[in-house]
């Protein structure tokens, strides 16, 4: 399974920014899918998650900002962000829980999406 990001580049504060991800394949179902990010010289944190039932999960610093969803049909999560700021700044990696033989869960990730908000 591959997941391929995109949407990631530069935007001024206060912009928007919308990512996406496409999975290559949903094996037996993908459970959830979502988006982390790595600032440098941090950690990488989850931005936001979303469920197959819809039920989503953001961080603080996501909420009110950012919005997450998901199209079953195209294998895909995508994630809208506004009122983007300075420390916003970072990669963005994609993943998608996916259910293989056996029902199996996987975890896979995208190979991640800069964002650069600067004035």
């Amino acid at each position: 399974v591959q997941l391929q990001a995109s949407g990631g580049g530069w935007v001024q504060p206060g912009g928007s920014l919308r990512l996406s991800c496409a999975a290559s394949e949903r094996g037996f179902g993908i459970k959830e899918m979502g988006w982390y990010r790595q600032a440098p010289g941090k950690q990488r944190e989850l931005v936001a998650s979303i469920a197959g039932s819809g039920y989503t999960v953001y961080s603080d610093y996501a909420k009110g900002r950012f919005t997450i969803s998901r199209d079953d049909a195209k294998n895909s999560v995508y994630l809208q962000m506004n009122s983007l700021k300075p420390e916003d700044t970072a990669v963005y990696y994609c993943y998608a829980e996916i259910y293989q033989v056996l029902m199996r869960l996987l975890d896979y990730w995208g190979q991640g999406t800069e964002v650069t908000v600067s004035s």
